[in-house]
């Protein structure tokens, strides 16, 4: 797919899974099993994947999946799996490696969409993954990040983004920003504090929104299947109606994040609320 000067790929960073009641909240098992089936410890299928808009001089990343850093306890708690998927392969197979990247958008400061940013070396020592890159997070979603709450504390991992900023890689944006011409950044406040979807808009033709955990899968199209990360699970809920409702007027096109098996859907809106009407990739 391209967008005005930009190309867009999917890039693949890592399979994993997380408990399929976290996932969808107050929703019963009974309904989202149909679309995310479980295991047997209740986790469902995700992946992290991340979006890569190249535009020749421009090579702007998404996020940056989990990466290498967790513990082997926690890559067991999530079972974490990078024998099919890893950035770097997925990277190589567009002709492209970690240093080439020029800006990396990261829309939220969980383990899962920013853990890939940062790496240990040989020597132990924290550095930048993408090393000729400008970072850009929301202000306030750093500084929540900083202290977050007890309940949301362990989706956070400081050197995931502190060496970042220690490094002056980052850049701190404060609300809705235009990132240029065609990058829109759109801060949302229901699963966390300023997370941001990123919109890929011609102002024409074809629009891309990457809509990072408001709506993380297929399955959480449905506006009240919310999950119960939420912090503010009844914001989620308006924000989620307010875009789904533009994202079906206008023919938006809806990138996954967290969906290893659907990538990019269409959505309409019927008496019954939204729903899926067409599913496709970037390629």
């Amino acid at each position: 797919m391209k967008i005005g000067d930009y190309k867009l790929h999917s890039v693949q960073t890592g399979l994993f899974k997380l408990d399929g009641g976290a996932m969808f909240g107050v929703v019963p098992k009974n309904l989202w099993q149909k679309t995310n089936p479980s295991d047997d410890q209740n986790r469902i299928d995700m992946c992290t994947r991340a979006l890569l808009l190249d535009s020749g001089k421009r090579k702007i990343l998404v996020d940056t999946g989990i990466g290498y850093k967790l513990s082997d306890k926690i890559n067991r708690i999530y079972d974490v799996d990078f024998s099919h998927y890893a950035l770097e392969k997925s990277l190589a197979a567009l002709n492209l490696k970690n240093e080439d990247i020029t800006d990396v958008i990261l829309t939220h400061l969980h383990f899962d969409h920013a853990g890939g940013s940062t790496y240990y070396d040989e020597e132990g020592k924290i550095k930048s993954a993408f090393p000729n890159a400008a970072y850009f997070v929301q202000k306030k979603q750093y500084e929540w990040a900083l202290n977050p709450t007890e309940r949301d504390r362990a989706s956070f991992f400081p050197e995931n983004y502190k060496p970042l900023q220690e490094f002056k890689m980052l850049n701190l944006i404060d609300g809705e920003h235009e990132f240029d011409k065609f990058i829109t950044l759109l801060p949302v406040n229901g699963h966390t504090s300023h997370m941001q979807m990123v919109k890929v808009s011609d102002g024409e033709n074809n629009t891309l929104l990457f809509t990072a955990d408001l709506i993380p899968t297929a399955g959480h199209i449905p506006a009240p299947f919310i999950m119960g990360y939420d912090l503010f699970p009844l914001t989620t809920l308006e924000e989620k109606k307010k875009y789904l409702k533009e994202i079906s007027e206008n023919d938006w096109t809806v990138f996954f994040e967290h969906d290893p098996y659907n990538e990019c859907v269409k959505v309409g809106l019927n008496e019954r609320g939204f729903y899926i009407k067409d599913k496709f990739t970037l390629e």
